[in-house]
């Protein structure tokens, strides 16, 4: 049987650093996020440095760092939308961290900054955390083909997104010939 435990979630504080290391320097970790092993400490001192355009979450199991996610939030023509990514360590996949990180985020997306678009990339092999994406209403958008090199191979990416636009919100979509690559 195994053992129950509690998830804190919890804004990413500096001191974190070495905890975030930890968890991108694990080869799973690695190979489900753009991210590469071997990261230095500054190295992701500078990657997490504040900024004020990201929101970046820590998900804690007795004390330890088992998940990051961020939400960038972006600007001008697009201010209402936002990017996420998440991490969560192999030994945590598929028991809830995922999930308490992204209903964190999507509460930060939805409550405190009101995007109608919140949207991400993610691996075509990774079912996992597609499957969990889906859960929260994320819907496939597109193939990314060769988007990223993973162990020595290229990998295809979804693009997926969750829209909650305004009631009466109009989408103008032009059609396209795509004999002809014309509008």
């Amino acid at each position: 049987m195994e053992r129950e435990f509690v998830v804190r979630v919890r804004a990413f504080e500096l001191t974190d650093v070495e905890s975030i290391q930890r968890l991108y320097s694990d080869p799973s970790v690695a190979a489900m996020t753009l991210q590469v092993p071997y990261q230095s400490r500054e190295d992701i001192a500078a990657r997490f440095a504040p900024d004020p355009n990201i929101r970046r979450l820590v998900a804690e199991v007795d004390g330890h760092v088992v998940g990051d996610a961020g939400l960038e939030l972006h600007q001008r023509r697009r201010r209402h939308v936002g990017s996420i990514g998440m991490a969560v360590l192999e030994a945590f996949r598929s028991k809830g961290v995922g999930s308490t990180l992204l209903a964190a985020l999507l509460d930060l997306a939805d409550n405190w900054h009101a995007l109608y678009r919140v949207e991400l990339d993610v691996y075509t092999d990774n079912a996992p955390a597609i499957r969990l994406y889906e859960k929260f209403g994320f819907e496939i958008e597109g193939l990314h083909q060769a988007y990223a090199v993973r162990q020595g191979s290229f990998v295809d990416a979804y693009t997926m997104a969750r829209l909650r636009l305004p009631t009466g919100a109009r989408v103008d979509r032009q059609e396209t010939d795509t004999e002809t690559g014309g509008h």
